[in-house]
């Protein structure tokens, strides 16, 4: 099994690293992946040390499959590259999701869409991860109308140089900034670029992801994406509105506690509800805040986070090359 790893040095790259690992994926070969910058110097993984190489020394290596965490620009102009030689490749930049004929994939909501003659599978966006995990359950018990979600969205979506910008200002140090104001004691409500719309790219990739990962293109989805000066994981506030008849709460909250990878933790009296800083370093989904909404007989609220880094990038990505395996299409 060689694996390439392609934005190894990053901080997603970093995070892949560490869940290949903890997952004891069946790496026979590991192959870094990284710049002209990075490229030539050593990586140590697993207790071994590689040397970092370049795309273009990677494709020669053949790779059996090729995780990318690099950005949307490497995606366009290698993926296709490795995959015309056979190699498997999970992208978790943007580049290809939208894609009709590449599958947008979490492994616990549709592992069905691998079915697909695809050799680029699209890993989803942090965002919609989380969202989906809780969507699904729901809307197999009663189908979903309508889905109003504002997320609060930790630095580590950005990267390290968030991460750095955010440091800096809570320390009074002058740096670079990557935000277009002042993160720390602010709350942005600009993730990604604006649109024709009005609505940021990332808005809509909560909308258009999420139908497609549930196979469902009338469900509505409303998004409004906040940053937060937050490290640790992406939080959401989200209503849902069913198609028909609300569930009974406890039905809703079954479905939930029963759903691979999501957990359920609600108990107010306890002060017990989903928090970024004690979902970082997790795989699972939290949810909680699980109550009817009193202004809608057909609808809910409740408040999902999840580490974005993990379940929302390395761990997701991880676990569509462990599917590949089970179904037979990655070979060990």
């Amino acid at each position: 099994m060689r694996l390439a790893l392609v934005g190894a040095t990053g901080m997603v790259g970093e995070v892949m690293q560490s869940v290949l690992k903890e997952r004891e994926f069946p790496v026979t070969e590991f192959i870094p992946v990284a710049s002209a910058k990075s490229a030539g110097k050593n990586l140590t993984w697993n207790g071994q040390s590689y040397l970092i190489v370049t795309p273009e020394e990677a494709l020669k290596l053949q790779p059996d499959v090729a995780i990318f965490s690099a950005g949307g620009e490497t995606s366009l102009e290698w993926a296709p590259k490795f995959a015309a030689q056979g190699c498997f490749v999970i992208d978790n930049s943007s580049a290809w999701r939208m894609d009709p004929s590449i599958p947008l994939v979490v492994p616990e909501v549709n592992p069905e869409a691998l079915a697909m003659d695809s050799r680029i599978i699209a890993n989803p966006n942090c965002s919609t991860i989380q969202l989906v995990m809780v969507l699904k359950p729901l809307h197999q018990r009663s189908p979903i109308k309508r889905v109003i979600v504002s997320t609060y969205q930790s630095v580590t979506g950005t990267g390290k140089a968030a991460v750095d910008q955010l440091e800096n200002e809570r320390q009074g140090i002058q740096g670079p900034t990557v935000y277009p104001h002042p993160i720390d004691k602010n709350c942005i409500p600009h993730c990604d670029v604006f649109l024709e719309n009005d609505y940021t790219k990332e808005e809509m990739k909560l909308t258009l992801e999420t139908k497609k990962i549930l196979n469902d293109a009338s469900v509505l989805v409303s998004a409004t994406a906040v940053r937060v000066p937050v490290q640790g994981g992406h939080s959401e506030a989200v209503n849902i509105e069913f198609a028909g008849e609300r569930p009974p709460m406890e039905d809703i909250c079954a479905c939930l506690r029963d759903f691979p990878g999501v957990t359920v933790l609600d108990d107010p009296t306890a002060k017990s509800y989903p928090m970024p800083r004690f979902a970082e370093g997790q795989d699972d989904v939290f949810v909680g805040r699980i109550r009817a909404d009193h202004s809608h007989p057909q609808a809910l609220n409740c408040w999902i986070v999840a580490d974005n880094l993990r379940k929302g990038a390395a761990t997701n990505a991880v676990q569509i090359a462990e599917e590949l395996l089970r179904c037979g299409k990655l070979k060990a």
